[in-house]
């Protein structure tokens, strides 16, 4: 296991620091990006323990979720957070979710964030298979994994109990030799 930075032009993708505490809490107080996320809004409260409990980990325990820091090199600001979770039976399989901050969106950082992500997930640790979890009704994220040549795999009919009503998703995926054909390997 070992800490994780990822570059990529615009970005750098690290585990979370306290420093990050103001942006993080900006756009994870905001129901909007919350709505189709695992998680609520949180208050400044829940934002700097969440924190707290991310500085230090460590990726490549299966079966446990590592929040990272989305940060833009340029400006040095935290633009928003991914996760990674290697399966707890199968380390081979990774799990992967994204938030990235209102105003920072459709700018192409979620892209960058998730190529530079797949590029570490099965060139240096040499996975087999990268799934993400979507509500049917985020958009934005399907056309995101889409675009990255994600094949949706399932369709999940009211198959959770999400803030209040059931709700649908679908699951996508990519294998390593998908991704290798994709980058020209």
């Amino acid at each position: 296991m070992r800490q994780l930075e990822l570059n990529s032009t615009r970005l750098l993708i690290r585990n979370l620091k306290e420093s990050d505490l103001s942006n993080f809490y900006a756009y994870r107080s905001n129901p909007e990006v919350t709505k189709y996320q695992g998680f609520d809004v949180m208050d400044m409260a829940a934002a700097q323990s969440f924190i707290a409990k991310q500085t230090d980990k460590k990726f490549g325990e299966p079966g446990v979720w590592v929040q990272y820091a989305i940060e833009n090199k340029e400006s040095g600001n935290l633009i928003g957070d991914c996760a990674i979770k290697l399966d707890a039976y199968d380390p081979r399989i990774a799990e992967i979710g994204m938030t990235v901050a209102p105003q920072q969106q459709q700018k192409g950082y979620a892209k960058e964030a998730m190529t530079v992500i797949l590029n570490f997930l099965f060139n240096v640790n040499f996975l087999h298979r990268v799934v993400e979890t979507v509500d049917a009704e985020n958009i934005a994220s399907i056309n995101l994994l889409k675009s990255l040549q994600f094949r949706q795999e399932g369709h999940f009919i009211e198959n959770i109990f999400f803030k209040g009503k059931w709700g649908t998703e679908f699951q996508y995926a990519m294998l390593k030799r998908e991704w290798d054909l994709l980058q020209g390997l």
